[in-house]
């Protein structure tokens, strides 16, 4: 072979390499973001599993509290029953569950005033509307006692206190 020849195979095969080392340079850079997103993605996981974990702990101690208090009959089970519901509604289970059907005090008398008036929209009502309607509260109170207070020891069992809350007293 001529020279030329030679000088154009040598100029290809440069050519040909320093394609390669880019390539290669690329290939590692993608691989190093890559990893990146995935740290990152750790740790947004991470601190949204935290975040999760800390108001759930809340949304327990709550339960835990408005349980406690309506079964030493510190609190009406129908402003319990309404707010339990509530909380358990946000409340992350790690699965699905049928809540309706594990809580069914809880949800009757939830079910049963969760359309009643409350705090200033009460107001808007004679007082012979707001006493019927209290009337029908009172009398879903006495019939759903047993089933809410079989509920209350399950949440209270199933839901704990944040610690320093469990000896909480209610006066």
């Amino acid at each position: 072979m001529t020279t030329p020849w030679y000088i154009a195979i040598v100029v290809a095969v440069i050519i040909v390499l320093a394609l390669a080392f880019y390539a290669g340079r690329l290939l590692w850079q993608v691989k190093a973001q890559r990893e990146k997103i995935a740290k990152q993605k750790a740790k947004a996981q991470a601190e949204l599993s935290k975040k999760r974990e800390e108001r759930n702990a809340k949304l327990g101690d709550s339960i835990n509290l408005l349980a406690r208090a309506m079964k030493e009959k510190q609190c009406e089970y129908s402003e319990g029953c309404l707010r339990v519901w509530v909380l358990l509604s946000q409340y992350a289970f790690e699965t699905e569950r049928e809540l309706q059907s594990e809580f069914q005090g809880v949800f009757k008398m939830y079910d049963e005033v969760k359309d009643m008036p409350t705090h200033d929209a009460r107001k808007k009502y004679s007082k012979k509307e707001i006493f019927k309607m209290d009337s029908q509260r009172w009398k879903a109170e006495e019939r759903l006692e047993n089933e809410i207070l079989i509920d209350c020891d399950k949440l209270i069992s199933e839901f704990y206190p944040l610690p320093g809350q469990e000896n909480v007293v209610f006066s």
